[in-house]
């Protein structure tokens, strides 16, 4: 089978085009290198069914070409601004990375016959609802950040495109993906600050927040048992949670961060308030019966997954 992952060389997309090759799939992978890298992708470039497009999927023109060229069987849309914080400042990332991007795809979609579609969403279209468990079927959605917002509006545009055009749409929503290639958030911001000054951290908040982890690999896996397997049949759009079991605290991240570092009595500087920055959701609670039962499980726990990746960051980046 042919796919196409756009957003290929990010950090979740890389993973993927490991994944879909290791099936025997023939992959174009398109992205336009903003927050993907080539480094991520490196080691598949020999790959005689690895096909890499540097475009920019928020080109719709640029993007027509390469579905012109390929003619994918599957689409995987995992373009989209992943980093909260920076579209805080300039919600135009969002309007552009995001929801553009998903516009674009579903337009080249419908334009070539494609009629399969797994799409990357988020806990954030949820907003804050700190005392609900969150199911699919949570009612008046409110994202408090851009990036949620766009998420939620390309549901709605991938809505809308799969009833119009008979498509099979999967969405997954999902907590924070960590693991091999991340490159940002709260771990990096926290080592970064201790190989200044291993006696001191500041921790944006109360310490408090409290947030599922999922291991980039669990996430793969889940990916790729929804969309490959050949007992799987689905018409329409599939929505699932996608998450774990347990949660973990920013201070926890600190505790194991400093106990994997070897710095011992590092005082905690919290700068206060339930959440970190604007537009941050400080905790939720995710319901995943629908998603277990369909016979899928998490290999690894929310506190499992911190500490893997903290011990891959740590072994592998040039701080």
């Amino acid at each position: 089978m042919k796919t196409m992952v756009v957003g290929g060389a990010g950090f979740i997309g890389s993973h993927l085009c490991d994944a879909l090759l290791a099936n025997e799939h023939k992959v174009v992978c398109v992205d336009n290198f903003s927050l993907g890298t080539k480094e991520n992708i490196r080691h598949l470039q020999k790959n005689d069914k690895f096909t890499l497009y540097e475009t920019d999927a928020a080109d719709k023109n640029a993007l027509d070409e390469v579905f012109d060229k390929t003619k994918p069987e599957i689409v995987y849309h995992l373009a989209a601004n992943s980093d909260i914080q920076a579209s805080a400042v300039n919600p135009d990332v969002e309007y552009r990375n995001t929801y553009t991007t998903t516009y674009n795809v579903l337009y080249c979609m419908r334009k070539y016959g494609i009629k399969k579609l797994f799409f990357a969403s988020t806990s954030a279209v949820y907003g804050d609802k700190r005392d609900v468990i969150l199911d699919e079927n949570t009612p008046n959605l409110s994202p408090i950040s851009y990036y949620g917002a766009a998420k939620l509006g390309s549901e709605a545009l991938i809505s809308a495109f799969t009833y119009m055009n008979d498509l099979c749409s999967l969405i997954f929503r999902f907590p924070n993906v960590i693991g091999p290639r991340l490159t940002h958030g709260v771990l990096f911001d926290f080592i970064r600050k201790l190989q200044k000054d291993g006696s001191h951290l500041e921790i944006l908040g109360d310490g408090r927040q409290t947030k599922p982890y999922i291991y980039v690999t669990d996430l793969i896996n889940a990916i790729i048992r929804f969309t490959l397997a050949d007992d799987v049949k689905r018409t329409g759009v599939s929505l699932y949670n996608l998450g774990v079991d347990g949660e973990t605290s920013v201070t926890h991240i600190a505790d194991m961060l400093c106990e994997e570092m070897g710095l011992n009595a590092v005082q905690y500087h919290y700068t206060g308030g339930e959440g970190g920055w604007k537009g941050d959701v400080p905790r939720f609670r995710y319901c995943i019966d629908k998603i277990h039962k369909e016979g899928w499980k998490a290999e690894y726990t929310s506190d499992e997954a911190v500490r893997k990746t903290i011990q891959n960051v740590l072994n592998t980046s040039s701080f």
